[in-house]
């Protein structure tokens, strides 16, 4: 089985091999893939990484696969698209932005919620490409607001006076 050695952001894939993942699937490291072809690859990076629509995994044997975006199933969201977007990113979920929607991948309770708010949801299936974080590019991850006893062991622990 040929090797993914590295992935070329925003690289074209001249060999026409393709690679189609959904958005849950397109963070890796480690992974035998298969093509759309049908031909499987070892993806093998150093880190884990954003496989994101329009990059390319560089093969060992020199030549590229496209990696494209699958049509997955997702929630169009039309209406106060500020006051959405808000509501959607205080629940620290993947959203991607558009000039006259928003799309969410499919939550009933987030559903619910956004209809509650005014707004027109709509199931669909489509590509999805959310927004990366603030503080990077790529994935957000779940994170806390706690303090990180990795970073200071005893941060936990409040302080007494006396």
């Amino acid at each position: 089985m040929i090797r993914a050695v590295s992935l070329a952001p925003g690289a074209a894939a001249p060999s026409g091999a393709v690679l189609s993942l959904p958005y849950e699937a397109r963070y890796r490291r480690r992974a035998v893939l298969e093509l759309t072809s049908g031909e499987t690859v070892l993806l093998d990076l150093a880190e884990a990484a954003e496989l994101r629509d329009g990059d390319a995994l560089a093969l060992e044997d020199g030549r590229h696969v496209a990696i494209r975006a699958a049509a997955e199933p997702l929630v169009e969201i039309r209406g106060d698209l500020v006051r959405l977007a808000w509501h959607i990113g205080n629940r620290h979920t993947p959203c991607e932005i558009q000039a006259d929607r928003l799309l969410i991948q499919r939550d009933h309770v987030l559903e619910a919620m956004l209809t509650g708010l005014g707004a027109q949801v709509t199931p669909v299936e489509a590509p999805f490409q959310p927004e990366g974080g603030a503080y990077g590019h790529g994935r957000t991850h779940a994170h806390s607001h706690a303090p990180d006893p990795q970073a200071d062991p005893n941060a936990h622990i409040p302080h007494r006076k006396g």
